[in-house]
C-alpha cells in the first residue's frame, strides 16, 4: 500500500482486541467531520465490523430523526487481496481529506498491508502489562525493557523503509502512536512501571505516547444510536463525566497532531 500525497490515513491498529481500539476510531473520525474535515472510513474486519456497524446505526439515526450530522463515508473490506484493498482505499478516498482505518484485534494480512501504508499509525493499549507484551517484553524484577516484541520490530522495520523513501517518492513519514486508554484503573506502583517501560520503548523505537479514553459506559451506551460524545444536541442531558470525556478527545486529537486542510491546527472547539 502506497502513502503518497493524498487523504492522510489513520491506521488504527493492535492484534488484541480489547483496547477500545473501534471506539477511538469512530470518535477520530467523526471529530474529524466536525472540524470541517472530509473523512473515509473502511472497517478491515468484516466479521465484527465495530466501526462500520457504528457510522450505520449513525446513518439510520440521522434518518429515523430526521437530521444532518458530520459524519464519514464508510465502507466494510471483504476481499482476498492486497491490490483489492488498495483499490477500495482509492474509491473511498477520492476527494477525502482523510481515511480512518479500523483492524481486527488479531494477526492479519491486511491490517498489516494497512499499518505499512499508514502516515498516522495509532495503536490503543490498556494500561496493563499484558497489553505492552504486545510491543515490548519487560524483566520480571526490574520492569526494563528486554526486548521487542513481533508488531514493534514489524513496525520499526516499515518505518526504516519509509524513512528511505521519504523523499524520494514524496512519501509523508510515518507517526507511530501509542495510546494508553481506559487508565487510571491499575494500581499506582504498577501505572508507574508501565509508564517507564513505554518512555525507554518509544525512545528505542521511535513511537510517541498519548493519553486516550477512559473506561466510561457512555461509550457502549452510545452504539446503537451511531451516536458520540460530540452530538451534544442530540444525546440530552449530560453529566461531569462526560464533559470530562470530551475533554479527553480534544486532548487526543491534539496530541495526534494531525494535517488539517489549509493552515488549521487540529484542534477541537467543544463548547
Amino acid at each position: 500500500m502506497t502513502s503518497a500525497p493524498g487523504p492522510h490515513r489513520i491506521v488504527f491498529a493492535n492484534e488484541k482486541g480489547g483496547t477500545g481500539k473501534s471506539t477511538t476510531a469512530v470518535h477520530v473520525a467523526i471529530a474529524l467531520s466536525y472540524m470541517g474535515a472530509k473523512v473515509a472510513a473502511i472497517d478491515l474486519d468484516p466479521r465484527q465490523r465495530t466501526l462500520h456497524r457504528y457510522l450505520e446505526n449513525r446513518a439510520e439515526t440521522e434518518k429515523r430523526r430526521g437530521i444532518t450530522l458530520p459524519t464519514a463515508r464508510f465502507e466494510v473490506f471483504n476481499g482476498d487481496t492486497t491490490e483489492q484493498l488498495d483499490a477500495i482505499t482509492a474509491e473511498v478516498g477520492a476527494g477525502m481529506d482523510f481515511i480512518v482505518f479500523d483492524t481486527p484485534g488479531r494477526d492479519d494480512v491486511f491490517a498489516r498491508h494497512a499499518a505499512t501504508g499508514a502516515d498516522t499509525l495509532v495503536t490503543p493499549l490498556n494500561d496493563s502489562f499484558v497489553d505492552f507484551d504486545l510491543i515490548g517484553q519487560v524483566d520480571a524484577e526490574t520492569f526494563k525493557v528486554r526486548r521487542l516484541s513481533f508488531y514493534a520490530e514489524l513496525i520499526w522495520e516499515t518505518r526504516k523503509k519509509r524513512a528511505m523513501k521519504t523523499i524520494e517518492q514524496g512519501r509523508r513519514e510515518l507517526d507511530w502512536v501509542v495510546v494508553r486508554n481506559r487508565t487510571g484503573h491499575i494500581e499506582a506502583r504498577n501505572q508507574k512501571r508501565l509508564e517507564g517501560a513505554l518512555v525507554e520503548l518509544s525512545k528505542r523505537v521511535g513511537f510517541r505516547i498519548a493519553n486516550g479514553l477512559s473506561e466510561r459506559v457512555i461509550y457502549r451506551e452510545l452504539f446503537p444510536s451511531g451516536l458520540t460524545l460530540l452530538d451534544k444536541g442530540h444525546l440530552g442531558d449530560l453529566g461531569t463525566s462526560h464533559l470530562v470525556a470530551r475533554q479527553e478527545l480534544r486532548a487526543l486529537l491534539a496530541s495526534l497532531a494531525l494535517p488539517m486542510p489549509g493552515t488549521r491546527p487540529a484542534e477541537l472547539a467543544l463548547a
